[in-house]
């Protein structure tokens, strides 16, 4: 008994020895919808990229950290750069509505 009480011990203590944090995301609403094309979060070496479409975009595996987001726009506007984008571990990030300005 006490043998098996042991390796499942060892299991268990195993099992959180290799547990990985959970990532966090960043999202946000594009205005006019159609204004862009493409979200990237930069964080030191690190760049996310997600695709805008219907003015959402979402940036999954974000790891914890201060990140710059970029939001490519199509022309007639401008690109739009964010930063100080706070990212916590298993915690998405809402960036809310982003406006894109005209050129």
């Amino acid at each position: 008994m006490k043998k098996i009480m042991l390796v499942l011990a060892i299991a268990v203590t195993g099992a959180f020895a290799f547990k990985t944090r959970d990532e966090g995301s960043i999202s946000g609403k594009i205005t006019p919808a159609d204004g862009a094309t493409t979200a990237w979060a930069i964080i030191r070496t690190d760049t996310l990229k997600a695709p805008v479409n219907d003015g959402t975009f979402s940036l999954q595996q974000a790891k914890a950290g201060t990140y710059t987001v970029i939001v490519t726009a199509k022309s007639p506007f401008q690109d739009v750069t964010i930063a100080n984008v706070r990212v916590e571990d298993g915690k998405a990030t809402d960036l809310g509505e982003i406006k894109l300005a005209e050129k």
